[in-house]
């Protein structure tokens, strides 16, 4: 069973609703649960920007545990086809099932 499910996002944000959706939908009834960030706690947060998604901890997007461009801002994320305000369905689909 998968656990520790979050979205990261502030207020604001026009894509954490739809990112709400994709990952409810491919958690299978696991709970999800949304993550407030303030401006001052970006860093704190390791906050890449609104949605981000992570399961145990980690991100869902490949590679992006390493970086450290942490941002108040919408995030933008590099799919096969073109820049898009969510993650990959597959990204979050292959961290759910490596739980």
């Amino acid at each position: 069973m998968t656990r520790g499910i979050e979205i990261l996002y502030f207020e604001g944000c026009p894509n954490y609703r739809a990112t709400l959706d994709l990952v409810r939908e491919l958690a299978g009834g696991n709970d999800v649960e949304l993550v407030e960030v303030g401006p001052d706690d970006v860093e704190a947060a390791r906050f890449l920007g609104s949605p981000s998604v992570r399961v145990n901890g980690r991100d869902v997007e490949p590679g992006a545990d390493d970086r450290a461009d942490y941002a108040f801002a919408c995030r933008v994320y590099r799919r096969d086809e073109g820049l898009r305000g969510l993650p990959d369905p597959r990204w979050v689909a292959a961290a759910l099932a490596a739980d």
